[in-house]
């Protein structure tokens, strides 16, 4: 999504749209009732409809584009080796970090939601009986089926298979198909674009008909959901990554963080990686000192696939909705939500509120549908603004890290150099 103008009135910014949407949303559930709910309500299910409607050629586009465009030379085949294994092992600290903190935390436990605590699962939750029948399921036998069942981690794998097969192509019709899908893509960033310019709208439906259903109380675990998530992404950006530089790259933190404070600026400010990647690219290359071979490689991929903070919160806002529907995942299925995280993470679009998006891939993952889930998850945008700065920062933080750590291990010498002291 292309941030506002700077300088532009504040009403014209969607993070203060969402958040007056959110106050009228909570006013006229409290004073309109039972019957506000149904008069608005489904501005809200539209509103997730339609980001639904997205997902699948969201999806497939920023996969086949990114992965496609990498080439399947000895080279590249190396740096892809060592780019995607570092952002699978970052995306998957991160998740396992969300995943403690939900089960430490438990901050969806204080939600009642319409009596559902202490439901069944869902039916159609179900949970594979081994790792075969785990890596069989996520393989379409005819991918036009599971896109059209939205069997979105299906389309996920096919897509890195496609965008792998692509990458090998001779130049000529390489270029055609990644012509093609990178029209897609740009096109479905901009259709995106416009789904996400009404989510005022949608915020608005779905805050009045969780008010008028169940109660100002139902925000009350909200506070600390949100301290969930901000301190799984303080540990992320704080220890996990600063212990990955410096045993992976030998590299201090403190150096290489202040090297990218530009980056990270803009990334929290614009809450887009793909709009922070000219500034990221920048820094990389002038001040932490990585070659333009490896930078040109790993940044641009990072910000197609690797997304840590995402992955967090996808795992994490899972949990939550679960808890808060009264659903204890076991750990079988708890491992689903992992590898599902991990996957759906690496198709999120650079684009803010990307993980709002595809977070309805891990939720359906385990069978988690219907009213009083979308209802949670218009709980989550509401105050999904500052997690969204958040979270973007660490993704692109996560991508210099990598761009360091892999032009080390190309036997690059002038990456992070610490200044020589005084005197």
């Amino acid at each position: 999504m292309i941030p506002a103008t700077p300088g532009s009135p504040w009403y014209r910014k969607l993070h203060w749209q969402i958040l007056v949407a959110m106050v009228v949303g909570i006013l006229a559930g409290a004073i309109g009732g039972e019957a506000a709910a149904l008069r608005v309500g489904w501005l809200g299910t539209l509103f997730i409809t339609l980001l639904k409607m997205v997902v699948v050629p969201l999806v497939l586009a920023s996969i086949v584009s990114g992965i496609g465009s990498i080439g399947s030379s000895a080279t590249f085949g190396r740096l892809f080796g060592k780019t995607l294994g570092f952002y699978v092992l970052s995306s998957l600290l991160a998740i396992l970090t969300g995943l403690a903190l939900a089960n430490l935390l438990r901050p969806g436990d204080g939600i009642d939601l319409a009596g559902a605590s202490g439901q069944a699962l869902p039916e159609g939750l179900q949970t594979p009986s081994s790792v075969a029948d785990l890596l069989l399921s996520m393989v379409p036998e005819n991918i036009v089926a599971a896109a059209a069942r939205a069997d979105l981690l299906a389309v996920i794998v096919f897509a890195i298979l496609f965008g792998i097969a692509v990458g090998g192509l001779p130049e000529s019709p390489r270029a055609q198909m990644l012509g093609f899908f990178e029209s897609l893509f740009q096109t479905m960033l901009r259709l995106t674009d416009m789904v996400l310019k009404v989510a005022p709208i949608g915020v608005f439906g779905l805050v009045t008909r969780a008010v008028a259903t169940f109660g100002l109380s139902a925000f009350r675990s909200m506070a600390l959901y949100m301290a969930m998530i901000a301190f799984g992404l303080a540990i992320h950006f704080f220890l996990t990554l600063p212990l990955l530089l410096r045993l992976l790259g030998g590299i201090r933190a403190s150096v290489h963080y202040r090297r990218i404070s530009e980056p990270l600026a803009i990334a929290f400010s614009t809450s887009s990686s793909a709009a922070t990647l000219p500034s990221t690219i920048a820094a990389v290359e002038e001040k932490v000192g990585v070659s333009r071979r490896v930078s040109s490689f790993v940044l641009p991929m990072g910000a197609t696939v690797n997304m840590d903070g995402t992955a967090l919160y996808e795992c994490a806002g899972v949990l939550f909705i679960a808890q808060a529907l009264g659903f204890d995942l076991s750990f079988a299925q708890q491992a689903i939500v992992v590898v599902t995280s991990l996957l759906a993470s690496i198709g999120a679009a650079a684009v803010p509120s990307a993980g709002l998006v595809v977070i309805f891939i891990v939720l359906e993952a385990v069978g988690l549908r219907g009213a009083q889930v979308e209802t949670m998850v218009g709980f989550m945008l509401a105050v999904d603004r500052p997690l969204d700065m958040a979270r973007t920062a660490v993704n692109v933080t996560s991508d210099t890290v990598a761009a360091a750590i892999i032009a080390r291990s190309e036997g690059e010498t002038g990456v992070d150099v610490e200044p020589a002291p005084a005197g």
